[in-house]
């Protein structure tokens, strides 16, 4: 299968769907400016309470944080 034929394949398989996810691995959502979820805005978007009370990524992985 030539190039033209597989871009035109993925062109149907788009136009046919119900939806597209996608997904990035570590660190291209960073590069695109994304929050890192260890980064204050990512952690806490994930955790509100947390971010009421403070707290950051840093501060909960500690040993302290554990007790």
């Amino acid at each position: 299968m030539t190039l033209e034929e597989r871009l035109a394949k993925a062109a149907q398989y788009l136009r046919e769907a119900d939806g597209l996810l996608i997904t990035a691995v570590a660190g291209m959502g960073v590069d695109s400016g994304l929050p890192d979820f260890r980064g204050a805005e990512g952690f806490w978007r994930a955790y509100p309470a947390l971010q009421r009370q403070q707290l950051t990524f840093e501060d909960m992985t500690t040993a302290r944080a554990q007790s």
